[in-house]
């Protein structure tokens, strides 16, 4: 007896995706630990609404994570600090990559690039909101074009320039910044954690909210948890410094940092 033939679609693999996939590739090397936190978000989310209302504008949560995120690493700047060799290179500024996924042509949408928020921990939470709007709207011809070079490359070639990159600290914070961030909420719904694959130091997936009883003030009752996924480099950062910028960075997203300025 004949089976039918299984029907399928074969479609050309998107160049654009071949600069992640390398990177993953590198990325696999790094001593990786991660962290799975539970933060009360329920006053945080109520103060950004009223944040909303009180300045007449938009502000996004994700902006908002990104604020206390720069401002918790500015503490302990250790957190962010690339290896290079037997030294340590630790910057001043925070910048902070932020995945966003923009619309490239005839393409389609783009597999989600990072924008780098440069010197986060020195911007306000309006400025880092503007800057990752006009990011989502730029124009993304330029790295269409990149893209498009890198494509053609020898695997060999392409894995030589990752290393170069990422053994130069420097290279590494003005192409990809020194913590990343990825805001899956922002592009679905729904509970859950996410394990990260990074190059970073330090990088903080955002997961899901899920509503369940907690206890505040000695009565129990229904709260907003957002789930958040730590993940740091082992060979730089060990288990103290780790817990205590994780204690900083719920206490300042559960205290609303920067909506009450």
């Amino acid at each position: 007896m004949k089976k039918d033939q299984d029907k399928y679609e074969v479609i050309p693999f998107p160049r654009v995706r071949q600069p992640i996939v390398d990177a993953l590739r590198q990325a696999k090397r790094m001593s990786a630990v991660h962290a799975l936190l539970e933060v009360d978000v329920t006053d945080a989310r109520r103060m950004v609404r009223e944040f909303r209302r009180k300045t007449g504008g938009p502000l996004s949560f994700t902006s908002f994570l990104v604020f206390c995120l720069a401002r918790s690493v500015d503490e302990n700047k250790l957190l962010h600090a690339y290896r290079r060799r037997s030294s340590l290179i630790i910057f001043d500024e925070v910048d902070i990559a932020v995945d966003i996924e923009r619309d490239i042509g005839d393409e389609g949408k783009a597999p989600i690039y990072p924008h780098v928020i440069k010197a986060a921990n020195r911007k306000t939470l309006r400025e880092i909101h503007d800057e990752i709007s006009v990011a989502k709207r730029d124009d993304t011809s330029s790295m269409t074009k990149w893209t498009g070079r890198y494509w053609h490359l020898p695997e060999f070639t392409r894995a030589l320039l990752w290393r170069a990159w990422l053994g130069s600290p420097y290279w590494r914070k003005r192409l990809t910044g020194t913590v990343g961030i990825s805001a899956l909420g922002m592009f679905g719904k729904g509970t859950g954690w996410g394990i990260p694959i990074s190059t970073y130091t330090l990088s903080i997936t955002v997961g899901g909210i899920t509503e369940k009883p907690g206890q505040i003030k000695g009565r129990v009752e229904v709260r907003e948890y957002l789930n958040i996924t730590a993940s740091f480099d082992h060979d730089v950062i060990d288990g103290a410094p780790a817990a205590r910028f994780l204690q900083r960075f719920r206490e300042s997203i559960e205290s609303g940092d920067g909506l009450s300025d």
